[in-house]
């Protein structure tokens, strides 16, 4: 096949390019060099390039065909996180204290392969795609909104993204219809007490006390508030307060997470958060005050379109390697695209024990499989030509 031809001679390329970013990482808000990078890999192509969307370093990309047809959105994210690169490889972070540690090197070189086929192949896209390279998918409130609001939707009537994932194994590819991945909230609750000596308690209101008490108290939530059949996480991941053995604590802060997959659950929860806090407060006499976070909704895919996902990806995988998947509690700002037009986010393996592609995404010591690159390339093409109907 043409198309497999010219996408397997761009894997060296990708791989190159994701190389160079892995060694250059930025965090999020920052993808300033990044996003040089890779406009001016895209204004080699000839394509009609806008680069600071979203008032950030966003770029976007456009390439209009030469027959008519409908408008596909492809979107990669590009930032990294702040953590330090324990790979010890030939391209491990040259950045002290950042790295890609999820993969948004390879999803911004795959989408760089995937826009020069393209271009190699302009008079036959029927209708217009655009490359969308997203900053910020990392931080709350993250950078698809933005992105949403600069307009890079508009007229779009479809949009596709991937995401390489080494849970599953290299050649694989999965996905499902409907809620796939988790809204991510977080909460910040501080209970204000009355400090005083540890001997004499009497006089005190013991903030610590109180705090302890909450922790036990949100863990009835999930148990015995929410629909067993609706999955939730509610976790407490710090509790701070004190600062000496025999001193009582004037305040203690308390975070946590939520995770849901519908905007009912996602209501309840919070609201039972805030209850709980105050009521648990005001028993042992202290104050609660609480700081809630709604970070970004579910990821909940297109029927249709994910559908599409499951005809079309065994032509590139194989139909054996192809799968429903289970819900992930993770999030992803993928989801504000969805809320906006028809679309679908999938999975494609790059997990390999036999080159240490198997820790997990956000480790120290992350890596993937690079073939998954070419994978995603072939899936993505796949996807745009399918939807525009391509002969």
């Amino acid at each position: 096949m043409r198309e497999e031809a010219l996408l397997n001679a761009l894997q060296p390329q990708m791989v190159e390019w994701r190389r160079y970013l892995h060694r250059h990482p930025e965090l999020s808000y920052h993808e300033e060099k990044t996003s040089r990078f890779i406009a001016g890999k895209l204004n080699e192509l000839g394509l009609e390039v806008t680069t600071r969307v979203g008032g950030g370093h966003g770029v976007l990309a456009i390439l209009k065909g030469g027959k008519p047809g409908k408008t596909v959105a492809l979107r990669a994210d590009m930032d990294a996180l702040p953590i330090q690169d324990e790979k010890g490889c030939e391209y491990s972070s040259e950045v002290d204290g950042v790295m890609h540690a999820c993969g948004h090197d390879g999803h911004t070189s795959t989408l760089l392969a995937v826009a020069t086929y393209f271009c190699q192949r302009r008079q036959d896209v029927q209708g217009e795609i655009r490359f969308i390279f997203q900053p910020a998918e990392e931080v709350c409130p993250g950078g698809a909104r933005g992105m949403i609001e600069a307009g890079v939707l508009q007229g779009v009537d479809v949009i596709y993204g991937v995401h390489l994932w080494t849970p599953f194994e290299a050649g694989t590819a999965a996905s499902a219809p409907g809620p796939l991945m988790a809204a991510a909230d977080e909460f910040f609750i501080d209970i204000m007490g009355k400090g005083g000596h540890g001997g004499m308690p009497h006089v005190t209101v013991d903030s610590v006390v109180a705090g302890a008490a909450l922790v036990m108290q949100l863990q009835s939530i999930v148990s015995r508030t929410v629909d067993p059949l609706k999955p939730a996480v509610v976790t407490i991941g710090t509790i701070q307060g004190g600062s000496a053995q025999n001193v009582i604590a004037e305040s203690c802060r308390i975070t946590g997470t939520v995770r849901t997959f519908d905007e009912e659950t996602r209501e309840l929860i919070r609201g039972r958060i805030e209850d709980i806090s105050h009521m648990t407060a005001r028993t042992y006499g202290a104050e609660a005050k609480i700081d809630y976070l709604m970070g970004y909704p579910p990821l909940v895919n297109d029927e249709e379109e994910t559908g599409r996902f499951f005809r079309e990806a065994p032509s590139v995988f194989g139909a054996d390697q192809v799968s429903q998947c289970d819900k992930i509690m993770p999030a992803e700002d993928f989801s504000y695209y969805l809320q906006e037009i028809p679309g679908c986010f999938m999975f494609v393996g790059a997990g390999n024990p036999d080159i240490q592609a198997i820790y997990p995404h956000h480790h120290p010591r992350f890596d993937f499989d690079e073939t998954a690159m070419l994978s995603a390339a072939k899936l993505l093409v796949t996807m745009t030509q399918s939807f525009q109907g391509w002969e």
